[in-house]
């Protein structure tokens, strides 16, 4: 039996009570939630505030930036032209971007669209975007995605990318001779009433009633950071609120529809719906999870089907949508803060209310806990460049560290003496990084933007004539691709 409209009324006075709690217990600024259900908005509500410490409340009309959010926001524009005859999901990229390259020749001439829409290009997880947190723009970054090994076989993995997936809709633009905010507001956000959702960064920054990012300082949440994702929009650059997003679930839910108007296709829609690739396998319960067209697709405990995907800037915002479409059944949680397990487990309370009656387990710890060990994780692989060792060996005279050194991926890091410290520049406009000395032939420095971390290590290797000839930068070589070779 479908969920009856009771069953929903019951969720969302309990998920009201839960996000009230969830913002007491957590300190997140704000949350901002929509619901529809059966082609209705049953619910949609802010919590909290745009930017701590200030009165400005958030409402159905504050525009978040949602991050991977965008990625099925993108789909449904590309579905649209599919739709009408412009693209084909198996289109070549060459025919439409004749100039992309990938790192295989083979893989170059066989990519199609669909391959980077769903992940499974073989390009590694995240390709681009240290590139992108170097500083380099848009055409840059795309153009080094060529020398990039891959790190699976053509279509035989999914490994997520932002740089891949924003290839697909760079590509189509280029091909229609619009630009990628053009197209997009074209296809969907005029036509969908989408009046303040935008591809563009500037858009968000120009608002008055936005968003802000807060990242945890000393225990408080504070808004001390901006994320400029213009350079991978696609897959990351919307920005929008409730009220639009309202439209946009309708759509997904009426298989294209909204108010008996067919703005897409509803087979090139459900195209974004259907598994492409495997991305997950748990033998316990026997579920298997799969990536759509911009979208995570699996099976939820009692056998439905749905379609989700979140979106996290690590400089402060977490955003998730889920789809129940056998329950005509859509949610939205948008949250001003991160990392942070708000937006998920929210969106699995309600699910859970509205289908058992009651939440399996308090999925915001839940959600939280997961979030901190994949934290831990990432902090684990590498040195903790925090705690020196004891006792030091001493370095070498600094001039035997100074110098340029080139890799093809990453382009020129140059290590210069100033003020008897080395200092490190690198990216197209060099931003300089003042080094401190870890351990003989060890440098540690703390790098900024999405991928940031902690400290991160510089290790030179010293020839036979007492000279570094390589530098390792460790926090560019996740994929093996940080060793940078002095110039001759």
């Amino acid at each position: 039996a479908q969920v009856t409209p009771k069953q929903v009324q019951f969720a969302i006075e309990e998920l009201e009570k839960l996000a009230e709690a969830t913002l007491k217990q957590t300190g997140v600024p704000g949350i901002a939630i929509a619901i529809v259900h059966r082609d209705k908005v049953v619910y949609k509500q802010g919590f909290g505030v745009r930017e701590a410490g200030k009165p400005a409340h958030i409402d159905a009309d504050t525009v978040f930036q949602v991050a991977s959010m965008s990625k099925p926001i993108t789909s449904t524009v590309l579905a649209a032209l599919v739709g009408e005859g412009q693209i084909d999901w198996d289109d070549r990229v060459i025919d439409h971007d004749p100039g992309f390259r990938m790192y295989d020749p083979f893989v170059t001439r066989e990519l199609r669209l669909r391959d980077l829409l769903c992940h499974r290009s073989g390009l590694p997880d995240h390709s681009g975007d240290l590139l992108e947190d170097l500083g380099y723009d848009r055409a840059e970054i795309l153009r080094r995605l060529r020398y990039q090994p891959p790190d699976s076989g053509f279509r035989s993995e999914y490994s997520y990318t932002n740089f891949g997936f924003s290839e697909a809709a760079y590509a189509t633009a280029k091909a229609s001779g619009e630009s990628w905010d053009e197209l997009a507001a074209q296809k969907l956000f005029v036509p969908l009433g989408m009046t303040s959702t935008s591809t563009r960064f500037a858009d968000y920054a120009n608002a008055k009633n936005r968003a802000l990012l807060h990242v945890r300082v000393d225990g408080k949440w504070t808004a001390k950071n901006t994320r400029q994702p213009d350079a991978q929009a696609p897959a990351g650059g919307v920005n929008t609120t409730l009220n639009d997003l309202i439209h946009w679930m309708r759509l997904q839910l009426n298989e294209g529809k909204v108010d008996s108007r067919q703005l897409i296709d509803a087979a090139a829609l459900a195209e974004t719906h259907t598994p492409q690739i495997v991305t997950s396998f748990t033998p316990e319960q026997g579920r298997v999870g799969a990536y759509g067209l911009g979208w995570h697709i699996g099976v939820e405990r009692g056998g439905r089907v749905f379609w989700r995907h979140s979106g996290a800037f690590s400089l402060g915002m977490r955003t998730e949508v889920a789809v129940l479409p056998s329950e005509e059944l859509a949610i939205t949680v948008l949250s001003n803060a991160g990392p942070t397990g708000v937006s998920e487990g929210l969106t699995e309370s309600f699910f859970d209310l509205a289908l058992y009656g009651k939440p399996q387990r308090d999925w915001v710890e839940f959600a939280n806990r997961m979030f901190d060990e994949e934290v831990k994780q990432e902090l684990g692989q590498q040195t903790d460049f925090s705690h020196r060792p004891t006792p030091r060996t001493a370095p070498l005279k600094l001039s035997a560290y100074a110098g340029k050194y080139t890799n093809d991926l990453f382009g020129i890091v140059e290590i210069t003496e100033k003020n008897g410290e080395l200092v490190l520049r690198s990216g197209p406009k060099p931003a300089e990084f003042t080094m401190q000395h870890w351990d003989r032939d060890v440098y540690t420095y703390q790098p900024t933007g999405e991928s940031a971390g902690g400290l991160a290590g510089v290790r030179f290797s010293i020839d036979s004539g007492g000279q570094a000839d390589r530098v390792l930068i460790e926090n560019l070589n996740i994929h093996g691709q940080g060793t940078f070779s002095r110039s001759k």
